[in-house]
């Protein structure tokens, strides 16, 4: 199984469009050791890498796809290597990039129903695409027992582990949450026997989702902020890192503490937001992930299982 990190920022990029934070400012200025990032997005595709899954279409899609090769077979006039589309949540980040696809053949969209529900009535963008390629809705349900393959790649198996969070503000459920609102996938591939855990938002780690890491070979986690005050500290907001449904880095509770019970896998934050200290690869945080033997992931990193 191969994973293509197409994006591994978090909302608004690296360095954001009009942030002047620590990081972003020095990053324009050349004065930051770091490299920039486009929103979160990942590609799945078997050993071949023929055929792919998107999960995640980010804001940035179109420059993440003219940035990978492996994409774009060019095997007629107009051809893509995508096959379909896994959301795990509805939110912009996520999934307005579905509007950049909208050139290509009917788009088969693998979500919740929740998710497909915000889609199409908060943030109606199933509607719109009705008016050009259209989609092929494929109900997403939690658990084992509701484990699914896609035909192009019948070797690789999805399995959806729901996650607390709440809808985004423009979802009709934003004030009651329902199962389905945010969801992990743990990814098995039949002919490596290789697996990924994928939770690219994750508000905590608890007695259901630490089995789910234990069984996977390779662990791409939320790495949105390296504090819980971490906007606040940068003068950007008063929001907590937990408010925002993510699990900081650092502290007693943090992320690093969990991972150091898991030391035989591979471990690689994803989603990184402009503020996160983490980026600068001199940052004393950086050197602690290190130490750790967690990877920061980059756009266009390529794993395989």
């Amino acid at each position: 199984m191969k994973v293509h990190i197409l994006g591994s920022g978090a909302g608004g990029g690296f360095p954001q469009w009009n942030c002047y934070c620590h990081n972003c400012d020095g990053f324009r200025k050349g004065k930051l050791h770091a490299k920039a990032r486009t929103q979160s997005s990942i590609a799945i595709s078997d050993k071949v890498g023929t055929n792919w899954i998107l999960i995640n279409a980010s804001p940035d899609i179109r420059a993440q796809l003219l940035n990978a090769q492996a994409l774009q077979p060019a095997r007629k006039v107009r051809d893509s290597a995508i096959d379909g589309v896994i959301l795990v949540d509805s939110q912009i980040d996520h999934t307005t990039g579905l509007l950049m696809l909208r050139e290509g053949n009917k788009l088969p969209l693998y979500c919740t129903q929740s998710v497909y529900e915000d889609l199409t009535t908060g943030f109606p963008i199933i509607n719109i695409l009705a008016s050009y390629c259209g989609t092929e809705f494929h109900e997403i349900k939690m658990g084992a027992s509701n484990a699914f393959n896609i035909p192009s790649l019948p070797h690789i198996r999805f399995i959806a582990i729901a996650l607390e969070g709440k809808a985004p503000p423009y979802s009709p459920h934003r004030q009651s949450p329902t199962v389905g609102d945010n969801i992990a996938l743990f990814i098995h591939c039949e002919h490596s026997n290789k697996s990924l855990f994928y939770a690219p938002g994750l508000a905590k780690i608890d007695e259901v989702i630490f089995p789910w890491m234990q069984q996977a070979d390779c662990l791409l986690l939320d790495g949105t902020f390296w504090q819980e005050d971490e906007m606040k500290v940068n003068d950007i907001a008063d929001k907590p890192a937990a408010s925002m449904g993510h699990l900081l880095q650092s502290g007693a509770n943090g992320m690093i503490n969990h991972l150091n019970k898991l030391p035989d896998k591979r471990k690689i934050l994803i989603h990184i937001n402009n503020t996160n200290p983490i980026l600068d690869e001199d940052s004393a945080q950086r050197k602690e992930l290190s130490q750790a033997g967690i990877e920061v992931a980059e756009d266009g990193m390529v794993i395989s299982l």
